[in-house]
């Protein structure tokens, strides 16, 4: 009741606020662009391109899908602030991989965290129109549906949870680099599939089908899946209404489970368990998307988004590094293993995760 009754007041205090700037035609304009100067999303960016413009730079060895998606948002860093030398930069990092004895740096195995590669040529063709990104980054696409099971989905879906964004963040991009809807009904199908078989009651996604637990980076990924997804799905695909239901029935849960400094848990539904950064910033991001594209109410998630940004910024030290970040977790029945997984600074997925919030804020 007290949380409830300190949101109910938060409420009221930004309403009389936004209804007072009459010269706001949105209130989304004010929630998401008046920030304390240290706190902003420019002064955040900043500090993260310290730290994820090196290892861009060195880190390019084998795979890991935060990685992929890190060097994704690095270059839409550098458009939303018109840095053009960043971007030639970024984007030069692949010709490097492409044209030379550095191809062998691909990850070609038939992974989902392997084909997640892909969405880097496949953004860079929207940015650069070259062929050859276009055709690694559709082959790619293509492969991990060239064997499918019965029901028409791809096999490298385990139906873990983190594969409602791997899977479909790789369709979803060559949807957007072709035009192709063949490649969003595959996205689309994989996560009404997941949905089916994932979401629980609560909303809330079990890690895997042999890990009960509401890990929340897990949560992440499923969550970051299905916004971007609604990014593109047209309002009248099949797929579509199923897909805004358990996106919102996510959202709604994750909402109820929120502390009052905008924090998440590393189990989302486990108090005892400790705050946790990477997970916050995924969810902080999907919500962000909800709101922009009007399928959350700026009333329910407004604040609650704008509370988690501000903690979220102040953990990001000035070396570029989030803080209490969990570490690298592989699938686990026990809850133990959960609970006692570590918790460092500038772990890979939330430095991924606050360039994409970073990003949709700027």
């Amino acid at each position: 009741m007290q949380k409830h009754g300190q949101r109910i007041i938060c409420l009221v205090v930004c309403t009389i606020v936004l209804v007072g700037c009459t010269k706001m035609s949105r209130p989304v304009r004010k929630v998401f662009k008046s920030w304390p100067k240290d706190l902003s999303p420019r002064i955040a960016g900043q500090k993260l391109r310290k730290d994820i413009l090196p290892r861009l730079h060195l880190e390019r060895q084998g795979a890991h899908p935060c990685r992929d998606t890190m060097w994704v948002f690095m270059a839409r860093y550098a458009e939303k602030t018109e840095d053009e030398a960043l971007k030639a930069e970024v984007i030069g990092l692949l010709d490097e991989m492409v044209t030379s004895k550095d191809d062998a740096l691909i990850p070609r195995q038939r992974r989902v965290d392997h084909s997640l590669f892909g969405i880097v040529p496949l953004e860079f063709y929207s940015m650069t129109e070259d062929q050859r990104t276009l055709d690694l980054g559709r082959d790619i696409a293509d492969r991990q549906w060239e064997h499918t099971d019965a029901n028409g989905l791809s096999l490298e879906s385990s139906y873990w949870t983190d594969d409602m964004y791997m899977i479909t963040m790789l369709q979803v991009q060559a949807f957007r680099a072709t035009g192709e809807a063949a490649y969003l009904d595959r996205a689309a199908k994989h996560m009404a599939a997941c949905l089916g078989r994932l979401q629980r009651p609560s909303g809330l996604f079990y890690h895997g089908p042999e890990a009960p637990f509401f890990w929340g980076r897990a949560n992440g990924w499923a969550a970051v899946g299905l916004a971007e997804l609604l990014l593109d799905l047209p309002k009248k695909h099949p797929e579509r209404a199923s897909i805004l239901v358990g996106y919102r029935k996510m959202m709604a849960s994750l909402l109820s489970y929120q502390d009052d400094d905008g924090m998440w848990h590393q189990l989302v539904d486990y108090k005892k368990s400790y705050k946790e950064s990477s997970c916050t910033a995924m969810f902080t991001y999907a919500m962000i998307l909800g709101i922009k594209n009007d399928w959350l109410s700026m009333a329910d998630y407004g604040l609650a988004v704008r509370q988690s940004w501000l903690t979220l910024a102040d953990k990001i030290d000035e070396q570029g590094r989030l803080a209490d970040v969990c570490v690298d977790t592989r699938r686990n029945d026990s809850l133990e293993y959960y609970l006692s997984r570590p918790r460092k600074a500038g772990e890979t997925p939330g430095q991924a995760a606050m360039l994409w919030c970073v990003v949709a804020l700027l």
